[in-house]
């Protein structure tokens, strides 16, 4: 354990099995966190529990109040203070535009990206308030600070995360609760490979071309890797941040503006 805190206190990551949210998990271990993950696939759960036997795994859907409520008992069970919470939760919903979604897919996106968020947050913020205090990290999206053609429902749910946010900082911080977002770019890995295939079909595109639209948004010109969300969440849980709260953080090699690009792109 290193000088993070003197003694253990607890986290819980949604969807902290797979992809981000595991890197993130993890990352809070080595940082000292007593780590719970929460996650709906059955095979991820095992994988990481496996990998990472220090850490807590726990099967739940954060879109229902009862399996939320079901996962903070089980977390309740372990001695120590409850002191962090990253709602990393969420779904890419569908590509397509607007008069193509369906209402169903809609209001699924929602359910997990924004309704989930809610319900982690509303049974954290009363073990967060007994304990004195801690963090509360929402997962958002660059998405969220410019806006995603074809992918209006995930674009809104990401936007209502920093309203979220920002509110939840001005509810808490009295109480010595800070709440900010963390805002990535396009993350290396398999979802976002998934999400430009979508797109280039939705496009007529080929998906390398769309990949390289993607990585000329940043600055940087490159995707941002999941360790680097994972270090600024370290960093947000740890003293070094005991001042930054209501923020909206970007992860992105400072994106210029979502489908700015050159004809090179396409050829």
């Amino acid at each position: 354990m290193n000088d993070l805190q003197a003694t253990p206190q607890k986290a819980l990551v949604t969807a902290g099995a797979s992809g981000i949210g595991r890197v993130i998990a993890l990352a809070l271990s080595d940082a000292g966190f007593e780590v719970h993950v929460c996650d709906v696939d059955p095979g991820a759960l095992d994988r990481i529990g496996s990998e990472a036997p220090g850490l807590h795994a726990h099967p739940g859907d954060v879109s229902d109040a009862n399996d939320v409520e079901r996962v903070f008992a089980a977390v309740d069970a372990y001695p120590g203070a409850f002191y962090l919470l990253v709602n990393n939760a969420g779904v890419a919903g569908p590509t397509a535009p607007v008069q193509d979604i369906e209402p169903d897919d809609w209001r699924a996106t929602l359910r997990v990206n924004l309704d989930g968020a809610f319900l982690c947050a509303r049974a954290a913020a009363p073990r967060l308030l007994e304990g004195g205090g801690g963090v509360i990290l929402n997962i958002a999206s660059n998405a969220a600070l410019f806006g995603f053609p074809n992918r209006l429902p995930y674009t809104v749910s990401k936007w209502g995360l920093i309203g979220f946010t920002k509110t939840l900082a001005m509810e808490l911080g009295p109480r010595g609760i800070r709440v900010n977002a963390l805002c990535p770019g396009s993350v290396s890995g398999p979802r976002i490979d998934g999400v430009i295939e979508r797109d280039a079909a939705e496009r007529g595109l080929s998906p390398d071309a769309v990949r390289r639209e993607y990585a000329r948004q940043s600055s940087l010109r490159c995707f941002v890797d999941a360790e680097d969300v994972a270090s600024m969440a370290v960093f947000l849980a740890s003293p070094a941040g005991a001042r930054i709260s209501g923020q909206a953080i970007a992860i992105d090699g400072h994106t210029e503006g979502l489908f700015q690009f050159d004809k090179e792109d396409f050829s």
